[in-house]
Formats: C-alpha cells, structure tokens, sequence
C-alpha cells in the first residue's frame, strides 16, 4: 500500500473535479504560463545570440580579427612585415596606410577613411574586399567605395570623387589641405551602412604617394586568424618593443558587454513570467490541499506517514510544472524551426547586419532555461507540500 499510495493520490488529485473547478482551472493556468514562459525564453535566448553572431561576424571583417600597430615612437615597414610572414605562414598579411578624409560629392560631404593596401593581400584578410574586386582592376588613384555612399551621392563605375585629406601643405602664405579626385572603380557592401559610408580603399602607392610616405613603410598590418584570441599571444612575443597587436573584441568591449548586459537582464525578466506560472502552482495545490483536509485526515490516521502526504502535493506540483516545461520545450522548439525555415519576418538590412532572422540556441543557455524553470516549479511546490503535511488530524475529523 505504501508503495502505491502516492501515485495513486497524485492521479486522483490531478482529475477534474466537478465541485472544485477552480482547482482545476488555476492548475491548467500554471501549465499554460509555465510552456509560455519557456518558449518565450527559448525563442528570445535563440535571437538575442543570433544577433549577437551575426554583430561579431560582420565587425570582424570590418575591423579585422588581428592588427599590428606602432607605438608613439615606432614603425611598421617591410621588414617586420616579412618577418611575420615566415614566422606564421598560417596567417594572412595584409599592410596598409591609413588617413581621416572627406569625401565630397557636389554639395555633399562624408567624413570617413581611405585605406591604401595591397589588393591582393587585403583579399586574403577581408572577404568583403575579396568579393567586390573578382571582375575588377584597381588602379593607382582607383577607389573601391561602400554600397551606402555610392547610393547616396548616386555614383557609378568610372565616376570621379574627390577627396579632402586632412594632412595639409604649405601653399604661399597659407595652409591647405591635400585634395584629390579618384576614379571609383568597384562598390562593396559589408551590410552596415556606417561602415559602408565610412570605408573606403584605394592602392597602397596611391595613398603612400598622396601622404609622400616611403614604400616600405606603413601604418600597420591587418592580420586574418581563425583564433585570434590564441594567435595574438603568440604574434605578441615575436613583436618588438617599437609595436604593439590588437584584436577585433579590444575594441568593441563596451559593445559587447553591453549587449551580455541585455541579455542577462531579458533572461532574469522572462524568467518572471515562469515566476507568476509558478504561483498558480501554489495557488492551486494549496486549494487542493484546503479542499482535501478531511481526506489528508483520514490517510494520517489510517497510517499513512507527513512524508508521503508531503511527496504527494510536491510530485503533484512537479507533474504539473515539469509538463508545462516539456510542452514549452516543443512549443519553443517548433518555433525555432518556424521562423528558421520560413521567411516570415524580413529585417531591413540597411538597418541589421542581415536580412533574415538569426537564431542560434546555445546548449548553455537550453540547461539555464530548464534548470531555472524547474526550480522555480519545486520551490513553488514545496511550501504547500509542507502545510499539506501539517494538517491536524483531530481538529479536522472533530468537525468533520
């Protein structure tokens, strides 16, 4: 009988009672709550890593996964270049020299960047510069220019755009800056319209020969690495004390951190709604425990121990949650697959680094969901478990 006793009462107390609907109702309430409190989890944990995937993807191409530097009294020139080259001939170099511009097209102008590099090295480091150079020939004083600007200063292939540099010259009793026009010969386009209106690429001579730089020297070298995070330590101990290695997230740290903070907080605020599941979870077992005090009498006095009255109500909120949870699993699940198979919701992509909905559900962020939920629902079951237990066995039968 002892061994039967619980799962039978957990059976029978979980039936709809036809006295008692309210019972049942606040039960089937925390159900519901709790499978759409996991599936909202699961869906926004899935997007808020999509998101930020598809962020890190985009200003690692943009900003390079590695990049060498010199200090206030260092330099970058051909010979460090080399020597990095045959230390790690794993990498990709690409040397580059850099200067602040303004782009200006009639009446408009767009403050930006204009990198002089090695094409075929830049290919190799930057996918976004490799794609949009496969047909064509960049030229001294040829310029590859972003998708945002080319739309809007409404340019096209063989256009001319003019450059203000903001190194200036002596020119008889003032100074001014260096201006000069280049041929836009290719348009690329990394999907973020800041970078794309900021960024723009010409040849290495081209630039070197406009700031009168020698040729062997540079203001640094883009590294590509499929672990930087590894490769900088190693490259850091290679490099003289005259210059320095960065890498893509050094930059972006307060982005990152920021979007980490977010996600935190969406987890701890859904979480909530798990949270006001699991009250109905009380709500209800302690009606049932109010509206079965003479039948808990009755089981105590017949010999039936407070612990197996306790584990009744406590499986009984467990079979309740747990449910709720697999139901959100599959509900969350099916979603997912929903909106990853079927273009339902279009982003802007001049707006977000993709047109489609990323999603991409972490088995971290899966067993956070889950262990949190299932918390919550044995907290929530515990308490009226417990009052369960307590009943007083002579006062409930004397009035009886």
């Amino acid at each position: 009988m002892k061994k039967s006793i619980v799962p039978y009462l957990v059976k029978r107390f979980l039936r709809f009672d036809h006295e008692q609907p309210f019972i049942f109702l606040s039960a089937l309430l925390a159900f519901l709550g709790i499978s759409i409190g996991v599936t909202v989890l699961l869906i926004a944990m899935a997007l808020m890593n999509g998101f930020d995937n598809e962020f890190k993807k985009k200003l690692t191409i943009m900003n390079y996964p590695l990049t060498v530097i010199p200090k206030f009294y260092g330099a970058v020139n051909e010979d460090l270049l080399l020597d990095l080259q045959i230390k790690f001939p794993s990498l990709a170099f690409s040397p580059y020299v850099q200067s602040s511009i303004m782009a200006r097209s009639g009446s408009k102008l767009e403050g930006g960047y204009i990198f002089g590099v090695n094409m075929e090295d830049e290919a190799k480091v930057n996918i976004i510069v490799s794609k949009a150079i496969e047909h064509v020939q960049i030229g001294k004083f040829d310029v590859l220019i972003g998708k945002s600007l080319q739309e809007d200063y409404n340019l096209y292939i063989d256009d001319k755009l003019m450059y203000i540099f903001t190194n200036v010259e002596p020119g008889g009793l003032s100074i001014t800056p260096k201006i000069k026009r280049f041929n836009v010969k290719g348009i690329f386009d990394s999907g973020l319209s800041a970078y794309d209106k900021a960024y723009n690429y010409t040849t290495l001579e081209s630039l070197q020969t406009m700031l009168h730089l020698p040729f062997n020297q540079y203001d640094g070298i883009h590294i590509f690495s499929k672990n930087p995070q590894e490769d900088i330590i190693k490259i850091k101990q290679e490099l003289p004390m005259t210059v320095s290695i960065k890498g893509w997230w050094e930059d972006n740290v307060n982005f990152f951190a920021a979007l980490e903070l977010e996600k935190a907080s969406l987890f701890i605020v859904l979480m909530l709604i798990i949270l006001i599941a699991a009250i109905n979870i009380i709500s209800s077992l302690l009606m049932t425990v109010m509206n079965r005090r003479s039948e808990i009498a009755l089981l105590l006095s017949l010999g039936a121990t407070t612990t197996e009255i306790k584990k009744v109500f406590l499986y009984l909120g467990i079979v309740i949650g747990v449910s709720g949870i697999f139901a959100g699993i599959t509900f969350g699940m099916s979603g997912l697959w929903i909106l990853s198979t079927f273009d339902i919701v279009h982003l802007p992509k001049d707006v977000y680094p993709t047109a489609t909905l990323p999603l991409d559900l972490s088995l971290k962020d899966f067993f956070l969901i889950i262990m949190g939920a299932f918390a919550i629902v044995i907290v929530s079951s515990y308490y009226p478990a417990k009052k369960a237990s307590e009943v007083d066995i002579l006062t409930v039968l004397r009035n009886e």
